[in-house]
């Protein structure tokens, strides 16, 4: 394992005196696979740069909103003019209407949607929709689906179907987590039966379609396509979010890819995030007209937010969907990081260690199992010390990949054959150490 050069050390001394746990979002604080974290002062392209100016290929992307890759020359310039008319107003903008209407375009599922400025505020305002629509309060998620950190979300599995999660964090009372029902992904006969057991009380269903932190895990199509139906049989909403997947594993999100295999597929609301953004905060929720005129001020289900909307953030957003939407983009980034992926396998394999990926558009993820895990429990039996010897092998190779073994990968569109290459190598030189 190697040791952080001064910079990031001295850095993270003077984070650790004023920010607790010395970062300001707990992943990023390396205690999962220990060392110093780095700190990083720049980036461009593929590229990322720490406080001592070392180089790194970076696979984190923000966690995932960078799919041009940082500092991409369009989006700069359309950032920069925004900038010079103004930070914020606080008051409706024409962009702001542009980029819905792109973001309508592009997912047909919804009529309409509202732009907020983090994931976890799109979701929390989501269920709070789908219980104002159905006039019901309890929900179903999926262990290992993290939907931000709303309080109602912040649970784990109970001790059967019929009682509902546990508080993950302190300060989350028990009340607040008695309406949330937690199930395993992709088990048909516990979905069946809570459906059975709660359908009538149940405002929505949530979950990630593609799970991206617990790695990379997909639902599967029978699975998807059982949601669907029983929350049109009971009356619930079917909640995609994809806060991590929107504009990220396909054009139209990951529901667009449901919908080549389940005829007539839609979720009746979609979460998104992070590429809608392109690494400004922004994030947003949506659905049919019926459903989103609920939302004040023509309905009454309450939301705001000062920042909603930022001049800055959507001008940032409008141009990366606009550039992701170029002829040939998505086949060149599926193609590089399936390039990727089928790399890590061969050089795995070349060096007798148990390895399993997957990997959509520019989202990818790799176990140290044979088999591709379905739920979280199974990644959870990861040997978590074996992981962290390949992060601390690539990192000291410049392969800056999730400091976490819960969390997927994403290419962006400025890696380059180059890129994967290095990484390759590198990846087989950490796998000598296991």
């Amino acid at each position: 394992m190697t040791h952080s050069t001064d910079l990031n050390t001295t850095l993270f001394q003077r984070a650790c005196r004023v920010i607790p746990g010395g970062v300001n979002s707990p992943v990023r604080a390396f205690k999962a696979v220990g060392g110093t974290p780095r700190f990083i002062e720049r980036a461009q392209g593929a590229y990322i740069f720490d406080a001592n100016q070392r180089r790194y290929i970076d696979y984190i992307g923000s966690w995932g909103p960078m799919i041009l890759g940082h500092g991409h020359p369009a989006v700069v310039e359309a950032v920069q003019k925004a900038v010079l008319d103004g930070f914020s107003f606080g008051a409706p903008t024409e962009r702001e209407v542009e980029l819905a209407e792109e973001i309508l375009r592009l997912m047909p599922s919804m009529d309409m949607v509202r732009l907020v400025s983090s994931g976890t505020e799109a979701a929390m305002s989501a269920i709070r929709l789908a219980r104002g629509a159905t006039g019901r309060s309890k929900l179903i998620k999926f262990e290992g689906c993290y939907h931000g950190h709303a309080d109602a979300l912040l649970v784990k599995a109970g001790s059967g179907l019929a009682t509902f999660g546990n508080a993950t964090s302190a300060g989350v009372p028990p009340e607040v987590v008695q309406h949330t029902l937690v199930l395993e992904y992709n088990n048909l006969a516990q979905l069946e039966e809570a459906f059975a057991l709660h359908g009538p009380e149940l405002a929505c269903l949530m979950i990630e379609p593609i799970a991206g932190n617990m790695n990379f895990v997909r639902a599967s199509v029978p699975f998807v396509k059982r949601c669907r139906e029983l929350c049109s049989q009971h009356g619930a909403l079917l909640v995609f979010d994809e806060v991590m997947t929107g504009f990220r594993v396909a054009l139209g999100g990951a529901q667009s890819i449901y919908a080549q295999t389940i005829a007539g597929f839609e979720p009746d609301l979609t979460v998104m995030g992070k590429v809608i953004g392109g690494g400004m905060p922004l994030a947003a929720f949506g659905g049919k007209r019926a459903v989103m005129e609920l939302m004040a001020p023509l309905g009454p289900v309450y939301q705001a937010g000062t920042l909603s909307g930022n001049p800055v953030a959507t001008a940032c957003g409008l141009e990366t969907l606009r550039q992701i939407q170029e002829p040939g983009f998505f086949d060149a980034l599926s193609q590089k990081t399936r390039s990727l992926v089928d790399g890590l396998k061969s050089a795995a394999a070349a060096n007798g260690v148990p390895f399993s990926a997957d990997c959509q558009g520019g989202m990818f993820g790799f176990f140290l199992f044979k088999d591709l895990p379905q739920n979280y429990a199974t990644v959870m039996t990861t040997d978590s010390k074996r992981f962290n010897t390949v992060f601390h092998g690539l990192l000291d190779q410049g392969i800056y990949i999730a400091p976490a073994l819960y969390e997927a990968g994403f290419v962006s569109a400025a890696h380059s054959e180059h890129d994967i290459a290095e990484t390759l190598a590198a990846a087989s030189k950490a796998f000598c150490l296991l």
